[in-house]
């Protein structure tokens, strides 16, 4: 403490009743501190506002100016160098994360798809489904629903007229890819129906009409179908009459029905091993159910937080949702999945209109929130202890997206250190976008501590073994040498007998009545012209019939019969 006056500062240092009431320091104080006095002069101005201070034993006026001991029934004074108030309430609060610095990379032009009739449908879905081999796009079209396979190496340009996958009757509302066989894609519809399609090696080469699977069970347009995490050929699907039936495509037939909402089902999740599904449902009600059995182990009813959709996170044991407050701001909330009278905690997100949909990255416990209708993506880390939510950054762009799919583990650059990969949908250029999430690393080696084994395409269980009551964790991969293998599963579609119910001669299974409008007016031109068809033949047999009745009168009045 050489060159100022030590015992001038001592005052300033040690804060108490006597010095509370100084309004600046001394200006002989003002020269630079010695290295061991800076915390004692930071700790000084957390404390120089006015407050009530008792005197300290510190303080020159009740002991040694150079002794902070506390004297007996006095407390410590804030500014006392042994005091936790002088050694941490300056130090800034930094939360460790090594997904801080995360941020989203678009492809270059000529690696996105470009030309496609995006479809215009306002039903609150992604219409779109990525897997690491193709990228499968709802379209816009009339007469039917349909929706392109694109190879994942052909972007750039797509052409006008691509091939397509035009089966449909009605619009199609939902597809997802089967998270082990990669070229075998559900859909569904507004014709009632749930169709599984093979995609052929390569690509489609035509239009393909024909699915290899056609599932007839509900009374109304089905709206969502999910696959089950860890079990093979099971297969979800909720309708608007309530309903969600779970279908084993080993045989082609719904094997189980959930019927314990009483509105439409808004979205479905499944936990880590398939042994809980969630849903949000219009009746401002969120479920826990238990798929094989349908019964409801928790029901929130959701006044102040209006859900639509909900996400199971991870193993955690926990959900998230997002939907709507009582003020009309959009909205997040945490639950325990196992308690679901009361969110642990609820956020508000912003004053848009636009749904939320929200992405839960298991391995790396990041939460990802995009708007529909916005152009940014929010991102955070979800942590076991409160305040459970962080906001780490925001991926912003200008252009407005209609939904997102999202690529699986397995299909991800490691070496670029890319932990989540998204496809946007923008509707107005007829667009899709990759976005990729990178963490930026310097080295060049396979980062383990972002990439920790993940599922593979591997199902941990049969159709039967699960629905007799087995739950088991999906099969883990690591991404460490890139992944190359390829599923040796096969689907193959069960073989029907085909059963007939005649009713005066015409089969009433074989003649399906119309399901919809559309299908109704093909069904009666269809008839139409199969009726002047008829007419045509008919009035051909007549004038033959005619000929042969006179060919057989002459013969009849030759002079050779006579």
């Amino acid at each position: 403490m050489s060159g100022w006056n030590s015992t001038a500062l001592l005052p300033a240092l040690h804060a108490c009743k006597c010095c509370s009431r100084h309004t600046a320091y001394p200006r002989r104080c003002t020269p630079t501190l010695a290295p061991n006095s800076v915390h004692l002069f930071r700790a000084h101005l957390a404390v120089l506002r006015p407050r009530a201070v008792l005197p300290c034993a510190g303080s020159r006026s009740a002991r040694d100016p150079l002794s902070p001991t506390p004297a007996p029934g006095g407390r410590r004074c804030p500014t006392s160098p042994r005091s936790p108030a002088a050694q941490m309430s300056w130090r800034p609060q930094y939360r460790s994360s090594k997904f801080r610095n995360v941020y989203g990379k678009v492809a270059s032009r000529e690696h996105c798809f470009d030309g496609i009739p995006i479809t215009k449908n306002v039903h609150d879905n992604h219409f779109c489904a990525v897997n690491a081999r193709f990228l499968a796009i709802v379209t816009e079209s009339a007469g039917g629903g349909s929706f392109l396979v694109i190879p994942l190496e052909q972007t750039g340009r797509i052409e006008p007229n691509y091939p397509k996958v035009c089966g449909h009757q009605g619009n199609v509302l939902d597809i997802k890819w089967n998270p082990f066989i990669e070229n075998i894609i559900a859909s569904c519809s507004e014709d009632t129906s749930v169709r599984i399609w093979e995609i052929p090696e390569g690509g489609l080469k035509r239009n393909m009409t024909e699915a290899v699977l056609e599932l007839y069970g509900h009374s109304r347009r089905v709206g969502l179908v999910e696959w089950h995490p860890t079990t093979n050929n099971i297969l979800f699907s909720a309708g608007y009459d309530y309903k969600v039936l779970i279908w084993n495509l080993d045989i082609g037939e719904p094997v189980k029905m959930i019927d314990c909402h009483t509105d439409v089902i808004l979205c479905m999740s499944f936990n880590t091993d398939g042994s809980l599904l969630a849903t949000s449902c219009k009746d401002k009600k969120l479920r826990v159910v238990e798929p094989r059995s349908g019964r409801v182990l928790q029901e929130a009813s959701c006044k102040n937080h209006r859900v639509n959709r909900v996400v199971f996170l991870g193993s955690t044991k926990r959900l998230l949702t997002t939907g709507v407050s009582r003020w009309n701001t959009r909205q997040i909330a945490l639950w325990d999945q196992e308690d679901l009278s009361m969110p642990l905690i609820e956020e508000e997100i912003d004053g848009l209109s636009g749904l939320l949909f929200p992405f839960y990255d298991a391995d790396t416990h990041m939460l990802y929130l995009a708007g529909k209708g916005d152009g940014n993506i929010r991102y955070y880390e979800i942590g076991s202890e409160k305040p459970y939510l962080s906001y780490l950054m925001e991926f912003r762009s200008p252009a407005p997206q209609k939904g997102l799919g999202v690529m699986p583990k397995h299909g991800l650059d490691v070496s670029a250190c890319e932990v989540f990969r998204f496809y946007k949908l923008v509707t107005l250029k007829g667009l899709i976008e990759p976005i990729s999430m990178i963490v930026p690393r310097r080295s060049e080696t396979y980062q383990e501590d972002i990439y920790p084994m993940t599922p593979g395409t591997e199902p941990a269980l049969t159709p039967d073994e699960w629905l007799s009551g087995v739950n088991r964790d999906p099969i883990l991969m690591s991404l460490k040498e890139g992944y190359k293998r390829t599923s040796k599963i096969v689907f193959k579609a069960p073989v029907r007998e085909k059963k007939s119910v005649v009713v005066n001669g015409i089969d009433l299974l074989e003649n399906v009545p119309p399901r919809t409008e559309n299908e109704l007016l093909r069904m009666f031109f269809r008839q139409q012209d199969e009726i002047r068809r008829l007419k045509d033949e008919l009035s051909q047999k007549d004038i033959r019939i005619r000929q042969l009745q006179l060919e057989l009168k002459n013969l009849r009045n030759s002079p050779k019969n006579n």
